[in-house]
């Protein structure tokens, strides 16, 4: 069965449809939660990445989990650009590096790299390079129609954060660890993949497994009692 393909629904009439997915039982229900928040707790952000191959079909159906992401009136606002050519993860890397290399230098502010020291980051990118996938997620900030009429879409860096979001989880589940990398500016990130000028850079993540050698720094995450407030 072929999937229908999405096209844009402007001005389009509200037409309802059935939705009655079926209740999982509670007891079902409590395990499932358990197990998903004891296997997401064990998720990190991972700089020192294996070169091993990763099948491609792990991080393609990431994407489309992500892709089931809710969106500012379902406008989907997003664009997934995987990248495994070398070629082109180099010089992502080298014109990541450059803006970097500024940041570090001063334009961060002390403040800031204060708050960086912990993690022991700096302006040499080797995941960018190392990891087998590249995912660079661009926002649109408008759609474009056949004749040219120009689109607002809203609520986009929601949308797409929440995207994001789903895309990590995907890819930690499936066994594979990533990093959100969002180096400031971002421009050159469309100019080098050649996207268009209604879409705006919002993050690169790559992907793989973890190096053999790997290390994280040593973090402690907020208790369920620091982020929760019941009323």
């Amino acid at each position: 069965m072929t999937a229908a393909q999405w096209t844009p629904t402007y001005g389009d009439p509200f037409e309802p449809v059935p939705y009655r997915p079926a209740r999982m039982p509670e007891e079902e229900s409590l395990a499932t939660a358990a197990d998903l928040r004891r296997r997401m707790d064990s998720r990190r952000t991972v700089r020192m990445f294996s070169t091993d191959p990763v099948p491609e079909q792990v991080v393609v159906d990431a994407i489309a989990v992500a892709s089931t992401a809710p969106s500012g009136a379902h406008q989907q606002p997003w664009t997934f650009v995987l990248i495994k050519d070398a070629a082109t993860k180099q010089r992502i890397r080298e014109a990541a590096e450059e803006e970097e290399r500024v940041s570090y230098e001063g334009r961060l502010g002390e403040e800031w790299l204060s708050a960086l020291r912990p993690l022991g980051t700096d302006a040499v990118k080797t995941h960018l390079t190392d990891a087998p996938y590249l995912i660079v997620v661009f926002q649109q900030r408008y759609f474009l129609d056949e004749d040219g009429t120009k689109h607002k879409h809203y609520y986009v860096d929601e949308s797409v954060g929440i995207a994001v979001g789903m895309l990590l989880t995907a890819l930690h589940l499936s066994g594979l660890a990533a990093l959100t990398h969002t180096p400031s500016p971002m421009r050159f990130l469309g100019e080098l993949l050649e996207r268009p000028q209604n879409e705006k850079a919002f993050a690169v993540i790559p992907v793989g497994y973890p190096a053999d050698d790997c290390v994280v720094p040593n973090l402690v995450r907020k208790s369920i009692d620091q982020v929760m407030i019941r009323r």
